[in-house]
């Protein structure tokens, strides 16, 4: 890619981004906004899903598909040695749409 301005200050931003997450705490609290973002999309999801009743199966299989593979995303062994933020991001993403869904299931059974 050529060396632009616009590549130059998209490159920067992403550094200065990056090490701004650095610091443990602000990687913490990115993370747990991730999971509590994920917990309200399956609530979000499930909800709108169970009222119209309509291509239930199609989107729990999709559902299913768009878990395994960020499950095959994060625990490929290429990203073993070097996680990254975004993709420790999707994966706690990954975890809070599942526990949802099991607190969905919970709440119909009962």
């Amino acid at each position: 890619m050529q060396n632009t301005r616009l590549t130059n200050l998209v490159d920067s931003i992403a550094s200065r981004l990056g090490q701004w997450f650095l610091n443990p705490w602000r990687r913490l609290s990115l993370l747990l906004i991730s999971f509590f973002f994920g917990f309200f999309l399956g609530t979000a999801i499930s909800t709108i899903a169970g009222q119209r009743g309509v291509l239930d199966i199609a989107i729990a299989g999709f559902l299913v598909v768009l878990t395994e593979m960020t499950s095959r995303i994060f625990y490929n062994s290429a990203f073993l040695s070097k996680r990254s933020l975004l993709v420790e991001s999707l994966n706690v993403l990954k975890v809070g749409f599942i526990y949802s869904m099991f607190v969905e299931s919970f709440k119909l059974g009962s």
